[in-house]
């Protein structure tokens, strides 16, 4: 659904303690493409959650995969999660925090769902730094493939700094790490070649707003923290 879904995937899971036989909870999946990568890689069960790809279609894809007894498709809101607290080991998500973790107090919620000293890790696309003076030109206009870039979804957009001041000046977690891809853009630029060379696309290309902003602005960020044990640990 997003770009790059399965290379971010991996970049973030680089950093996170996954061991197998753990519950993870992969937030706003998808098509389900995280939710099969972390059970092949890492042998851990995984609650594939997502509000607007059906589960019977993520079902399907699991199958397909062979990994039914390990990828459980679920279809819930993000303020809305059916899950018991405590109950995972580690959250992953990619490409989807931005949408609803924006809100100052989200992560207050969001945290219940992971036991103490679990980790929770997310990578979106974000800001390499803010803007000097409103939206640059560039993002704005109208593309050769007749999209336009910068659209409304995208002020959920921020910067590593943004995100480790949002999680890190609360009691709930410790951020251990706040980082960006180096040349995410390039990244970026491959995966929609991929899509375009493949005919799958769903949205014009965005190769030539990428290109224009080398980077500058555009890319992704990593956030990985850890929930505060309860004073038992």
């Amino acid at each position: 659904m997003g770009p790059n879904a399965l290379w971010l995937t991996e970049w973030l899971c680089g950093e996170l303690d996954l061991q197998s036989g753990m519950r993870v909870l992969d937030m706003g999946c998808g098509k389900a493409m995280s939710s099969t990568f972390l059970a092949k890689e890492y042998g851990v069960y995984v609650w594939a959650n997502d509000l607007w790809i059906k589960p019977t279609e993520n079902w399907q894809r699991i199958c397909d995969a062979g990994v039914q007894d390990r990828v459980f498709p679920i279809h819930a809101e993000a303020r809305s999660l059916p899950y018991a607290e405590g109950f995972f080991d580690a959250i992953v998500c990619v490409d989807s925090y931005f949408y609803f973790g924006t809100d100052d107090l989200y992560l207050k919620y969001f945290v219940n769902f992971v036991r103490p000293l679990g980790q929770i890790g997310i990578v979106i696309p974000g800001l390499m730094r803010e803007f000097d003076d409103g939206v640059p030109e560039h993002l704005t206009r109208r593309q050769e493939s007749g999209g336009v870039f910068w659209g409304e979804d995208c002020w959920g957009w921020h910067t590593k700094s943004w995100w480790r001041r949002l999680w890190g000046r609360t009691s709930l977690v410790e951020v251990e790490r706040a980082d960006t891809l180096d040349d995410g853009w390039r990244v970026w630029i491959q995966h929609e070649r991929a899509i375009d060379a493949a005919g799958t696309g769903q949205f014009p290309s965005d190769c030539e707003v990428l290109e224009a902003d080398g980077g500058r602005y555009i890319g992704f960020v990593r956030m990985i923290a850890r929930r505060k044990g309860d004073g038992s640990e």
